[in-house]
């Protein structure tokens, strides 16, 4: 397995069988891919609440109390 297989991959580390275990990872492309899954999240949460009814933020929080 090489690392063009796999992007944003520095380096691969292996079993013995040569299957990949562990992907070496640029720290500014790790962030990137951590800021694209907390984006992800955030979407999918935003589209599971669509058509709720929001609050303001003083409800927000006193809601947020509650729990």
């Amino acid at each position: 397995m090489q690392t063009t297989e796999y992007p944003f991959a520095q380096a691969l580390i292996t079993d013995a069988e040569g299957r990949v275990q562990q992907v070496i990872l640029d720290v500014q492309d790790y962030q990137q891919l951590i800021e694209l899954i907390e984006d992800e999240g955030l979407y999918r949460l935003m589209e599971e609440t669509r058509g709720e009814e929001s609050f303001s933020l003083e409800e927000a929080l006193i809601e947020l109390e509650k729990l």
